[in-house]
């Protein structure tokens, strides 16, 4: 799919910031849509199916964090957001209800641009390889086709880039991946992007998966998949 049919949803109450943004969205060759509410995210995310929502932190009536958690619910449409304040919780929270990555105001647009250019990459055409891939992994098991993940039997629900981080991972079982790796291969990202956002997500997997978490850190360098003996075992 091309830039050109692509859409983003851009979601700001700061008219400047929404103008540049869409600017230079526009000129990158998207459909841009933006809107200066919470509720008319909500709205406009069901009615329009965007391909990549840039979601503000704070929103006049309902924030972005309650923005993402109700588009959550029922889409993994990739949401980029915006904060204006540098303080890990924000970033934090909005990664943890199911945002895919966060920039931190003021930003360079041309970074802004590059970061949603990365995520649609990774997105869902490249997934076309892989959809009738299963792995398994002690009482783990990950359906790339179904975008399932099962943990003895049961269902355990993932944010978009949570799937794609354990399937990274898992895929390449036996080798330490850097977080500049990961940022890579599961972010698209090709230059320096801020590696924290590697290491919420793998705490999300581990609170998520408990026990069957296969996750293990390798201090200094960056994450690996242990064996399944040692990944089942309490």
């Amino acid at each position: 799919m091309s830039a050109q049919t692509q859409t983003v949803l851009v979601v700001e109450d700061e008219v400047s910031i929404a103008s540049f943004v869409s600017l230079y969205l526009k000129n990158a060759g998207y459909l841009v849509r933006t809107v200066g509410t919470g509720a008319e995210a909500l709205a406009q995310a069901e009615a329009d199916r965007p391909d990549l929502i840039v979601l503000d932190l704070m929103l006049p009536d309902v924030d972005g964090i309650e923005v993402c958690s109700r588009i959550r619910q029922g889409s993994d449409v990739p949401i980029l957001m915006l904060t204006a304040r540098d303080e890990d919780v924000d970033k934090i929270i909005g990664l943890e209800v199911g945002a895919d990555d966060y920039l931190t105001k003021p930003f360079n647009p041309r970074e802004l641009v590059a970061r949603v250019k990365s995520i649609l990459r990774r997105s869902v055409p490249e997934r076309r390889e892989v959809q009738t891939k299963q792995l398994k992994h002690g009482d783990l098991e990950i359906d790339a086709g179904r975008r399932e993940v099962r943990v003895s039997g049961n269902e355990v629900q993932l944010a978009p880039k949570e799937f794609d981080l354990l399937w990274e991972l898992l895929d390449h079982r036996g080798l330490v991946l850097t977080r500049d790796q990961l940022l890579e291969r599961v972010w698209g990202y090709t230059f320096a992007g801020d590696t924290r956002t590697v290491d919420v997500h793998v705490r999300q997997l581990r609170r998520k998966l408990g026990d069957a978490s296969p996750i293990v850190t390798v201090w200094g360098v960056g994450y690996k998949v242990a064996p399944a003996r040692d990944a089942v075992s309490a």
